[in-house]
């Protein structure tokens, strides 16, 4: 079996200096994208959000209470 030689094409990509919209459909409409999404999955923040913020308090009265422990 002998070998032939396929040609291959290159593809290169650059991005011009002076190009201005480089992912001008990211930022479109950010507001709208980042509410939609919320409300779409509150459920999931919630669960998220939820310990993390009872933890934190958790933390805070008992640190409070180490402190005043001595008052007793």
């Amino acid at each position: 079996m002998g070998k032939i030689p396929v040609k291959v094409k290159a593809v290169t990509y650059a991005l011009s200096p002076f190009q201005q919209k480089v992912m001008p459909g990211l930022w479109k409409d950010f507001t709208h994208k980042i509410t939609h999404k919320v409300t779409e999955n509150w459920h999931s923040a919630v669960l998220l959000v939820g310990p993390v913020v009872g933890v934190y308090a958790y933390v805070q009265s008992y640190q409070e209470r180490e402190k005043l422990h001595h008052r007793y």
